[in-house]
């Protein structure tokens, strides 16, 4: 019979899950930090269409990296496996082939980015000297996507180890390279769109470098091992089915936002001040989400039952804990938030009109992120793309709309198919650990 002190878990427990919660949470934090000073330099540039087609650039070749995260999952997965059986060939093994998929989607994505500038000028109606300075920052940046893909890699092995204030380390010394390669090139050389593009660069690729010194030195890596095709094989399979969910809710994120444009620009501000809310969120959960993984992960590895089950139920306290902590906050510091991040009367109203969703969403949405974190140690990757589509397409769209075309909600409805997708996400998952139970038992 577990008591309390067992069932609450022992403070060493505690210090494991935020050895690896709290460097990423520091990482999250400084990353936007870094990157809102970054926007600040090009910002106080003489034109605003440098701001512009800067925001632009790396907004189409961020949304790709963010579709292609599955290699720092799939990475993790695989990596905190081998690490819970004390497997190094295996951690080395794993490493190269998360390397050979960066490299072959890095040199993809180079061959494919002429195209880049025609889709974004058809998406958003971008043309004249504004497409010319976004298609100059797309076309010297995507030259790093190697090393951006690389870098997802290199992530993913050093949460597997569970090495993750050397992952935070990298993660702030990207963003530092990157703010002086602006205050270098921008501000010393005047070299605008094509200096940021430039600094954006050389953060990637300095950044790629160290990480691959440092993986290699952990692993011990002095020759790459040979290429084991059935365990590639099985890695694209994860990577797939890892893409797949990634895009569906991208598509998901991107409906709060782009149909909003129906409801009038005002709208369209309000909700892009509200999904900063959704920024706050992560900071926490994701930092829980991280450790999940790569606790159950290495439990799964050493055949640990036991260890999978206590690291699954201490982690979702501390998701529970922070889920309330953000309602609270948002319930009471809400609008001065919203005040915080936009000074104008009509946005601020509208923003405050939407707010409750916001209060209940993080007690809807941290299932979600706390068992992508189980289902990514378990390896889950089926599982996780299967839940992902059945809360977007027969949640999130049926949801939305019924209230569009069924209602007068309008942006409401939106906001409304919004928490109810998180929640299916949550319980989706939750039902698909219910029926296999030997995942965790």
């Amino acid at each position: 019979m577990s008591t309390p002190s067992t069932w609450f878990g022992r403070w060493q427990d505690h210090q494991r899950i935020f050895a690896i919660a709290l460097p990423m949470m520091i990482s999250n934090i400084a990353a936007p930090m870094l990157g809102l000073i970054d926007t600040a330099i090009i910002g106080h540039l003489p034109d605003a269409i440098y701001l512009s087609a800067v925001a632009l650039g790396a907004m189409v070749l961020s949304f790709i990296y963010l579709l292609a995260v599955f290699l720092r999952m799939s990475t993790t997965a695989v990596v905190a496996n081998a690490f819970g059986a004390n497997d190094i060939s295996a951690q080395q093994k794993h490493f190269t082939h998360g390397i050979l998929f960066a490299v072959v989607i890095g040199v993809v994505i180079i061959a494919l980015s002429p195209l880049l500038p025609f889709v974004l000028g058809f998406l958003f109606s971008v043309e004249g000297e504004l497409l010319g300075l976004t298609r100059d920052y797309i076309q010297i940046r995507v030259w790093a996507a190697p090393a951006a893909l690389i870098n997802l890699v290199v992530l993913g092995v050093l949460l597997g180890r569970q090495q993750a204030k050397a992952a935070m380390v990298l993660v702030i010394f990207t963003n530092l390279v990157n703010v002086i390669g602006d205050v270098i090139l921008i501000i010393g050389l005047d070299l605008n769109v094509h200096g940021a593009a430039w600094a954006s660069f050389a953060a990637e690729w300095s950044t790629a470098i160290i990480g691959l010194i440092i993986v290699s030195k952990h692993l011990h890596l002095s020759v790459l091992p040979k290429i084991q095709w059935q365990a590639l094989r099985l890695l694209a399979q994860m990577n797939g089915d890892i893409f797949v969910r990634s895009l569906a809710l991208q598509l998901c994120m991107v409906m709060m936002t782009g149909y909003a444009s129906y409801y009038g620009t005002t709208i369209v501000a309000a909700n892009a001040v509200l999904m900063q809310f959704l920024v706050l969120i992560s900071l926490g959960l994701d930092g829980i989400a991280y450790s999940v993984e790569a606790l159950i992960g290495q439990a799964k590895g050493s055949k640990n039952k036991t260890q999978i089950q206590r690291w699954y139920r201490l982690c979702l306290l501390w998701s529970i804990l922070f889920a309330c902590i953000y309602s609270l906050v948002f319930w009471g510091f809400g609008a001065h938030i919203i005040s915080l991040i936009t000074n104008i009367p009509e946005v601020i109203a509208n923003a405050q009109l939407y707010l409750p969703w916001l209060i209940i969403l993080p007690l809807l949405a941290h299932w979600s992120y706390f068992f992508d974190g189980v289902f990514i140690g378990l390896g889950a990757s089926k599982a996780m793309r299967n839940t992902m589509l059945v809360s977007a397409l027969g949640v999130f769209l049926p949801v939305w709309a019924f209230t569009n075309w069924f209602t007068d909600m309008e942006n409401h409805g939106l906001w409304l198919a919004l928490s109810m997708f998180m929640a299916a996400r949550g319980i989706s998952q939750w039902y698909w650990l219910r029926r296999h139970p030997t995942s965790l038992a």
